[in-house]
């Protein structure tokens, strides 16, 4: 029943609450960001909780009174309570029923964000910097951090890959639904003749693994170091600061060179590699749970053109939900609330029925 699994959330948070509290997790920062998390998550959805529990209580005192009273006054006035009482269940419970699907845990973590030019030359470059730019303007929208890992630029600052690190409550949740292709239509920068060029750029997120969870042997570690290349003042070609990591047991090469320091590129490195063998175990639990399960706005396949940009038309498609808004000029500005929400219940919908 339904009123079970709302005490059980109850008993839960309570049961974090206590853990928060504790020595052993206190004093572990990595854990109490883990719990605290689940924590905040949960008390966001308490008072939902709580008046599903008071409605359900107060209906069954005033069905008792109708049995029991023999009163008139007192009988007419449980029948307009349980009136009332019975008219607000329906919304209650529905809201209670999306509160209850069982929410991923990855959804709460921080993300890695990586956009890559695809095809149309530097083009797709220029849109894959415009995206990067976007995602920026919304992480300080919802007040979230963001640190660049590793990055890589063209002619014209075009964007080849750039890696982002971003911290924030349910950062992954909000953001995975962008992984996938995104195709940009409109008169490229390059185009002389005024003429309208589609091209693309991918975008992959993953939440962002957390030191007890991805444990890496240092004999598994092949580190080299090399000069910088690019933009980078006097440091550039002069010192060995950039950083390359490959991890043997899989053939992973992950690589750094935006900082001065070989330390700090060293330390973004192992971020980044931390991140992909997470993603990597988690890449076998996703293909089974997606043969069980197909969502029309699963994350699984990256390389499906999710999200079309037409610039002329000031208008943005996503695919999957068949969801156009005319606003192109203000969610390219990071004003993407609307989609990502939308997103999120389409979601939603399809697994509110197995509650």
């Amino acid at each position: 029943m339904i009123s079970e699994k709302v005490e059980a959330i109850l008993r839960r948070h309570l049961e974090l609450e206590q853990k928060m509290a504790s020595p052993e997790v206190a004093s572990d920062p990595s854990m109490l960001e883990k719990i605290g998390r689940e924590y905040n998550n949960l008390t966001k959805s308490l008072p939902s909780f709580k008046r599903y529990l008071e409605l359900n209580s107060h209906i069954a005192s005033a069905r008792r009174v109708q049995e029991t009273e023999s009163d008139e006054e007192m009988l007419e006035l449980a029948k307009e309570e349980l009136g009332a009482l019975e008219a607000e269940l329906p919304e209650c419970e529905q809201k209670v029923k999306m509160l209850l699907v069982p929410q991923d845990p990855k959804d709460l973590k921080n993300a890695i964000l990586e956009i890559r030019a695809g095809t149309g030359g530097t083009e797709a470059g220029i849109f894959a910097a415009d995206l990067y730019r976007m995602f920026t303007y919304y992480f300080e929208k919802r007040g979230w951090e963001s640190e660049v890992l590793s990055s890589s630029y063209g002619d014209l600052n075009a964007v080849k890959e750039i890696i982002i690190n971003v911290r924030g409550g349910n950062a992954y949740g909000a953001l995975k639904y962008e992984s996938g292709v995104h195709r940009v239509q409109r008169v490229p920068l390059t185009e002389a003749q005024g003429r309208v060029h589609t091209s693309a750029a991918s975008v992959a997120v993953f939440p962002e693994a957390d030191e007890f969870e991805v444990q890496i042997n240092p004999n598994d570690l092949r580190i080299d170091l090399y000069c910088s290349s690019g933009a980078g003042g006097q440091s550039v070609n002069t010192t060995y600061s950039a950083v390359r990591i490959m991890h043997v047991p899989t053939g992973l090469i992950v690589t750094c060179q935006d900082e001065r320091s070989q330390i700090k590129n060293k330390a973004k490195a192992m971020k980044v590699l931390q991140t992909r063998l997470y993603e990597m175990e988690l890449a076998k639990v996703e293909a089974e749970e997606s043969a069980a399960r197909k969502s029309m706005v699963s994350t699984g396949d990256r390389s499906a053109k999710i999200r079309t940009y037409n610039f002329p038309q000031n208008r943005v498609t996503d695919h999957r939900i068949n969801l156009t808004l005319y606003n192109l000029d203000k969610f390219i500005n990071g004003d993407m609330d609307e989609m990502i929400e939308a997103l999120s219940i389409a979601d939603l919908n399809e697994r509110v029925n197995d509650v």
